[in-house]
């Protein structure tokens, strides 16, 4: 995994512990919007894949059905 990528999930997941329990959310939603504008669009859609494989690890974060846009969705747990 490279440096940029390990950092941006870091993030990411340090945000999820400030959504509320039964909360649904995106990647996405974890970062403010000119900040995620701002991520190229190879380091999002790596940043999507290494988001669901730590989700599908941990029981924090549960993996639902994709939106209609086609994007992962997640529900904060507990």
């Amino acid at each position: 995994m490279a440096k940029k990528e390990e950092k941006l999930l870091k993030k990411a997941w340090q945000e999820t512990k400030s959504l509320n329990d039964g909360e649904v959310f995106l990647v996405k939603d974890l970062f403010k919007g000119y900040k995620w504008n701002r991520i190229p669009t190879e380091e999002r859609t790596a940043l999507g894949r290494l988001f669901l494989e730590k989700a599908n690890k941990k029981k924090s974060v549960e993996v639902i059905d994709k939106s209609s846009s086609n994007q992962q969705q997640y529900k904060k747990i507990g």
